[in-house]
């Protein structure tokens, strides 16, 4: 760590600078959710079915390069430390929403989503940032802030972006560029570095900066990687959102943008109340393994609720519940820093974020195509709640594997690497 950061009043604002990037970034790619599937939806000339596919591929693309990057930008900060992985995320957001901003066709808007892609380092370092200046029985805490800005973001985004794309559909991206390249400003004048010259790896690792070598990472860390396993599960029944919540109520509910934004709004203001108000109580009162647990059960509840909803005030309904799901993500996430020393942090979180990227591979292709599948003119049925069934019982997956690994004698300690269990 900077011997500056030991300072309280620096370690706050360096804390706070994370979450105000976290935010921006977030805000960031809230303003395009509302938009960016109308835009492929005009692109295709309008067919709903032929949208949610490109959907699909749009986010599987975009995850394949996050699959491979991540690892690379999470090795990057480990060995030249996380201050210019952040800028240089937050520089290249900026550029490339402008470049989507002028994409004249869905092959155009395809490169920029590719290069968004490999830009978006800035979430897995600032975990690994977090990890470096926070206390370990304190992180929890910390990573629910950081569910806390993508909560804000969430709030205020996609209103800013209904409100912009009921103008312009092209308008929310500009907003977004102008956003992330305030951001990248600020970071340069205020950001400190965490991770010092001494506590960084002496060379850049190749082997942990392919995503096959960093999920074999994963591996010499048996707890961490039946963890790794729920967040695996996690993230790909999160993708059902990105991938079809657009054109759900667009086909279910006639919701326009605005209608969505609002919804959106509804979620991140729900989210914060979770990750703000919520986490660090529950793990205080319940523990880290209750807590995941709880969350995940209440995502399969919720998940259930919105395939079930026919009208949407019962869509609204499943939110709350839906809602405390966001409980499970910093308590895994916690458990799982326990468990390495802060000269991996910053690889174990590129590797989870590959996890996450191998998640968004197949998750925006499997729930679109089940969307298009089930409200085609082909359809076996008509059953346009399919993908939040499907979502659903990932979710059960990810909590029987969670009540497997995340037992308190297993996480009940740090270990500085993967020699302290014999490994």
């Amino acid at each position: 760590m900077d011997p500056s950061l030991h300072r309280p009043g620096v370690r706050r604002a360096a804390l706070a600078f994370i979450f105000v990037t976290v935010l921006i970034d977030v805000l960031a790619f809230g303003v395009i959710i509302p938009v960016l599937p109308h835009l492929v939806e005009e692109f295709t000339g309008g067919d709903i079915a032929s949208a949610a596919r490109w959907v699909g591929v749009f986010g599987m693309v975009f995850a394949a390069v996050q699959f491979v990057s991540t690892p690379v930008q999470g090795a990057l900060s480990d060995r030249y430390g996380r201050r210019p992985v952040i800028l240089l995320s937050c520089l290249g957001l900026g550029l490339d929403f402008i470049f989507m901003a002028l994409a004249t066709s869905l092959p155009m808007l395809l490169v920029g989503r590719i290069i968004s892609g490999i830009a978006s380092a800035s979430f897995t370092t600032a975990n690994a940032y977090i990890a470096d200046v926070t206390a370990p029985e304190k992180r929890a805490k910390s990573f629910g802030m950081i569910g806390a800005a993508f909560g804000l973001g969430f709030v205020i985004g996609p209103l800013i972006g209904g409100w912009l794309g009921g103008i312009d559909l092209r308008l929310p991206f500009w907003f977004a560029a102008g956003l992330a390249l305030l951001n990248f400003l600020y970071g340069w004048f205020v950001l400190p570095e965490s991770l010092s010259p001494q506590r960084r790896t002496p060379r850049f690792d190749v082997s942990h900066a392919n995503p096959f070598g960093a999920l074999a990472l994963l591996r010499s860390y048996p707890q961490v990687f039946g963890l790794a396993a729920v967040v695996f599960l996690a993230q790909l029944a999160h993708y059902v959102y990105p991938s079809i919540f657009v054109l759900f109520a667009d086909y279910r509910y006639q919701w326009g943008p605005r209608e969505v934004s609002w919804v959106l709004a509804m979620v991140g203001v729900l989210s914060i109340v979770v990750n703000a108000g919520l986490v660090g109580r529950t793990v205080k009162a319940i523990g880290e393994r209750r807590t995941l647990l709880l969350g995940l059960a209440c995502g399969v509840a919720g998940f259930v609720v919105y395939g079930l909803a026919d009208h949407g005030w019962l869509f609204i309904v499943g939110l709350p519940v839906s809602a405390l799901w966001a409980l499970a993500a910093p308590a895994t996430q916690a458990l799982i820093t326990r468990q390495v020393g802060p000269e991996v942090q910053g690889r174990i979180q590129g590797a989870l974020m590959s996890l996450t990227s191998l998640a968004g591979i197949a998750g925006p292709m499997l729930f679109a195509n089940v969307f298009a599948l089930f409200v085609g003119s082909n359809a076996p049925a008509q059953l346009p709640g399919a993908p939040w069934f499907l979502a659903a019982l990932l979710l059960a997956c990810a909590w029987g594997v969670g009540w497997r690994y995340a037992r308190p004698a297993v996480v009940a300690r740090e270990v500085p690497g993967p020699a302290a269990s014999g490994r």
